[in-house]
């Protein structure tokens, strides 16, 4: 009898090693297969979701096929608390496996911002506002001129402050660098001047190979003791001021603000916009020249000048055009 008892237990046991090799196999099958998604998905784990209630979302949304493989493979082969909350990307046909190993390394959604190189304060603030997946609200000013003109890789969930304090970070960074090698004879005193003529050059010219004659021709006018005469400036206090939106008329350059360069000698008071490391770089190392003047040429760049003269003949091309 006893040892009818220990063949039955054994053979209990081996059916049930059996039995759960068996389903081992075929869940180590199932979750490596190309999944059931048809189509790249977006799916948002909340921080403190279990195992369970992840299968089940992700099941509903398509990504797996069954949660309850799903929960099995995880528990066999990983760490169910591991897995971490955010945004995911799931793409098509994405195995149970793949899944598994995404949400166990944080392998998250990375958004993208673009600052673009020239814009100012205002429409900055305007696209971190309409930015997908960004948190909070921007309290406080900004100052113009210290926001890093670049491309941001951001979480959903990330936090609107925490960007802008990241590009201020940036901003302070490659202003030190470049400052630390500009030109021996550079003649601004202080990277804050460095950085609003680089604003100026950024509104003048988006020619990469004008950066740096027009930085000359500024630096050149400073030198003499003329007036810079920059039409963006103008603008830019004209905004300042109240719902400006151009274009520039006679008027405009008469009106007495501190931006106005056609009526202030020097620099701004600070600067119009936000440059980027070009055209920084194209002020600290400025061409030489003996050009003064420069209007637009109608093609998209600008037709430079020494004397007056030469420069007058110039804008009347430009107006005959």
């Amino acid at each position: 009898m006893y040892r009818v008892a220990v063949r039955i237990f054994s053979l209990a046991v081996s059916l049930t090693f059996l039995a759960a090799l068996t389903l081992l196999v075929y869940v180590v099958v199932t979750i490596h297969r190309p999944g059931p998604l048809e189509n790249d998905v977006t799916v948002v784990l909340d921080r403190g979701m279990g195992l369970n209630p992840i299968g089940d979302l992700l099941e509903q949304r398509g990504v797996i096929a069954s949660a309850l493989d799903f929960g099995f493979w995880v528990r066999t082969a990983g760490e169910p608390g591991s897995m971490r909350a955010g945004e995911y990307l799931f793409p098509a046909h994405v195995s149970g496996a793949e899944v598994a190993r995404m949400l166990a390394q944080g392998d998250t959604l990375k958004r993208k911002l673009t600052i673009s190189e020239g814009l100012d304060v205002a429409a900055i603030r305007a696209l971190l506002v309409e930015a997908e997946g960004l948190t909070g609200d921007l309290v406080g000013a900004i100052a113009e001129g210290t926001l890093l003109p670049e491309t941001y890789i951001y979480e959903r969930g990330d936090t609107r402050a925490d960007l802008v304090a990241r590009m201020v970070a940036a901003m302070d960074e490659i202003t030190a660098e470049l400052w630390a090698a500009r030109d021996p004879d550079f003649p601004l005193g202080s990277p804050a001047e460095a950085v609003i003529l680089a604003s100026m050059v950024e509104k003048e010219t988006g020619l990469a190979s004008e950066r740096g004659l027009v930085a000359g021709v500024f630096l050149n006018r400073l030198d003499r003791g003329m007036r810079l005469q920059s039409d963006p400036t103008v603008a830019y206090g004209l905004r300042l001021a109240g719902d400006f939106e151009g274009p520039l008329t006679r008027a405009d350059l008469e009106t007495d603000h501190p931006f106005n360069t056609y009526v202030i000698r020097g620099l701004p008071p600070g600067p119009i916009a936000n440059p980027g490391r070009a055209a920084i770089e194209a002020v600290l190392h400025p061409e030489a020249t003996e050009f003064l003047y420069f209007v637009a040429d109608g093609e998209g760049g600008h037709a430079f000048a020494t004397t007056l003269e030469d420069h007058n003949r110039n804008v009347a091309r430009y107006r005959q055009r």
